[in-house]
């Protein structure tokens, strides 16, 4: 087996055991991640002597026993990521002269564990949308078919992982922007609950709606980096749970799962819903009990879209030329963010807390706290903004609203969610399952995950990109 075909938690092994160094590996993903960067493009800069210093020093400590969790292993984190002394574009030619004096408290988290960074993966401008691409760095492809959207907006972080360009990424999880590539490239994403991985400091806007959370291709590896990120505070004990879980994982026989397969609402195609009916069929088999129910909600993409945009757009005219230089689709968002109102924004805030008792009343009545849906109701569309069936049905055109009609509720409410593959669909692309659960039950909702991935057995192994 290649050593870029195991796991992030394999990887810490060899590196423990001495069976590889941290520079040999780093040598080895850094050829791999160069092949990787002409074929899809996922990387917005890389960081190539810091990383080569990094390992130096983590091999030092390897060799006395010392070291992190993460000792050693090259990792990337997102371009609108705050990295002290790196450049921080977020996808926009506006940007590129900014360069942070600080470093975001996940990532230092993450580096005091030991990890190596690589590289920051491209995002579209200002992390605003559903696919990855901008003029800064262009069209960031899918590893599984290079004429197919990776998602947005933690793109170039799905597509690496997925490439095997690194084992763990850091993404920033706002409207499903880890959920979605993911999803359609095939890998892990966790969007924890909100706050209980430290974001600050960062970019101002979009504060109560973004999470940070690891990009995987194993609900293990994801667990072992939320470990070294999370915090526990005055309302929840992640970390305290997220141990418990581990020495305790949740058994499947007699487990009641509340499942539903649309939301009532949501736009899924026939393999999607096919597909996800054979995974509910293998949960049941292995003795869980299915609830069929929903929050009873319609669509919350208006609330969501309204408070994104209103406030991107309150974050960005506070600049001199608020609009000049910035790509046309940003543009589009922006002018939509000044057409409405504070009234609107302030109704669409207070839709909150219909939506989160909404889903308490869901999991009280069915006595359970673990709901699972498809992730996306497509596979993977071609490159470029329309997926001609899933437009139309809002007054927004933007045509990734609706095709991730699943995803904003946890954005909303806060709650933590993981995406995680569970088959092929029609045009062999990745097709992805969806687990929330209430807000501080992180570890239940990996626990369930990882659950599902033994059930359905999926192949973590990198996809190596080539040209289709």
């Amino acid at each position: 087996m290649s050593i870029l075909n195991k796991t992030a938690v394999e990887l810490v092994d060899e590196l423990r055991s001495r069976r590889i160094s941290a520079m040999e590996l780093l040598d080895i993903t850094i050829d791999h991640a160069e092949l990787v960067a002409r074929t899809v493009n996922p990387f917005a800069i890389t960081l190539y002597d810091r990383a080569r210093r990094a390992a130096m020093v983590a091999d030092q400590l390897l060799d006395q026993g010392l070291g992190g969790p993460l000792c050693g292993l090259p990792i990337t984190i997102k371009d609108s990521q705050w990295l002290a002394g790196v450049p921080c574009a977020n996808g926009s030619r506006t940007q590129t002269t900014f360069i942070p004096e600080e470093t975001c408290s996940s990532i230092r988290k993450l580096e005091e564990a030991g990890a190596i960074i690589f590289a920051k993966t491209t995002c579209p401008e200002f992390s605003l949308t559903g696919i990855t691409s901008s003029s800064l760095y262009g069209l960031t492809s899918n590893p599984w078919n290079m004429d197919r959207t990776c998602g947005g907006s933690s793109g170039g972080a799905g597509a690496a992982v997925s490439a095997g360009a690194g084992a763990l990424s850091l993404g920033g999880d706002g409207g499903g922007s880890i959920r979605i590539p993911a999803a359609f490239c095939g890998i892990v994403g966790f969007k924890p609950t909100i706050h209980a991985v430290p974001r600050k400091p960062c970019f101002p806007s979009w504060s109560t709606l973004v999470s940070y959370g690891p990009m995987t291709r194993s609900v293990a590896d994801a667990r072992l980096m939320y470990s070294t990120m999370v915090e526990n505070t005055d309302e929840f004990a992640f970390k305290d749970n997220l141990k418990a879980h581990v020495e305790h994982p949740m058994p499947l026989t007699g487990q009641k799962i509340i499942v539903s397969e649309d939301l009532g609402f949501a736009p899924i195609d026939d393999d999607v819903r096919q597909t996800f009916r054979h995974t509910l069929r293998l949960l049941e088999a292995a003795g869980a009990e299915l609830v069929y129910d929903q929050p009873n909600l319609p669509s919350s993409v208006i609330a969501w879209a309204t408070i994104a945009h209103y406030d991107s757009w309150r974050f960005q005219k506070q600049k001199e030329n608020p609009i000049t230089g910035l790509d046309k689709f940003t543009i589009e968002m922006m002018k939509f963010g000044d057409s409405l109102t504070a009234e609107q924004f302030e109704s669409a805030e207070n839709y909150r807390q219909e939506i989160q008792a909404a889903y308490t009343a869901m999991f009280e009545r069915n006595n359970t706290s673990v709901f699972i849906t498809p992730t996306l109701g497509c596979e993977a569309f071609k490159n470029g903004f329309r997926h001609p069936k899933y437009i139309g049905s809002t007054k927004i055109t933007y045509p990734w609203l609706d095709w991730a009609s699943f995803l904003y509720d946890g954005n909303l409410t806060g709650m933590p969610a993981c995406a995680l593959p569970m088959g092929l669909g029609n045009e062999n692309m990745p097709l992805s399952i969806h687990v929330t659960a209430p807000k501080g039950a992180d570890a239940l909702v990996l626990d369930m995950a990882e659950q599902l991935e033994t059930l359905i057995g999926w192949d973590t192994s990198p996809k190596i990109p080539t040209k289709v």
